[in-house]
């Protein structure tokens, strides 16, 4: 069930992100070979293929990228990896980007040094992540809940963290935006499987049954020619 309603949220998101992506990260030549790191079933690999000429889709859980396999555009590669250590030599992309990851990995600082080393000088990078709040108190409430909910979250970045990470890889920050998006909790119980004994507290401990996040989208550049 979780694999089905992930793709079923994919695709009610896909006009959309094709459209943000596009407007982002182009103009595109055609001929660029992309990453989409953390892939899961491929919501930005899809997204990119569209422009490019070749997207390599990296994530370690095998049901998600055989879900992506049975759907994917015939320019779209799913190969095993880790977004800490990703698999390729330097300077390997065009394009690389990451989607809903920064969250769910235990050091997101090394997933987007490992997204800047494969990217290629002058390339470009896309970072989209849901942001953590600039008070600790409140990002310990709200990482306190996320990890109820789902058992992969680490923590929420604040925005100085992202751009600390950014800078840190001497890329440079061409565009960013924050995008409010609207949150159904039963929905994401439902993603993440968690068991109903479970939900009650859960649901005590939730903004509501409805409410609202804020997702950073950061445009950069590698350093280079």
């Amino acid at each position: 069930m979780t694999v089905e309603l992930r793709l079923a949220l994919q695709e009610q998101r896909a006009a959309e992100l094709s459209e943000r992506v596009s407007r982002l990260l182009g103009p595109f030549s055609g001929s660029e070979r992309a990453l989409d790191s953390g892939s899961g079933t491929g919501a930005l690999a899809f997204a990119l293929a569209a422009h490019v000429g070749e997207v390599v889709a990296v994530d370690l859980r095998a049901e998600y990228m055989e879900a992506g396999r049975e759907r994917a555009p015939e320019n779209v590669r799913f190969v095993e990896g880790d977004a800490m250590a990703l698999p390729f030599e330097y300077g390997s992309f065009d394009i690389a980007g990451s989607l809903r990851v920064l969250h769910h990995v235990r050091r997101p600082e090394l997933a987007v040094s490992e997204l800047a080393r494969v990217t290629r000088p002058g390339g470009r990078l896309l970072i989209v992540d849901q942001l953590g709040s600039v008070d600790p108190l409140r990002s310990m409430e709200l990482d306190r809940f996320e990890r109820l909910r789902d058992p992969s979250h680490t923590r929420l970045l604040p925005d100085a963290d992202v751009r600390g990470f950014l800078e840190a890889n001497d890329l440079v920050l061409l565009t960013f935006e924050v995008v409010r998006e609207r949150v159904d909790l039963e929905q994401r119980l439902e993603l993440a499987q968690v068991p109903e004994e479970d939900r009650v507290r859960i649901r005590g401990l939730a903004p509501g049954a409805f409410y609202d996040i804020e997702l950073g989208w950061y445009v950069a550049r590698k350093s280079g020619p």
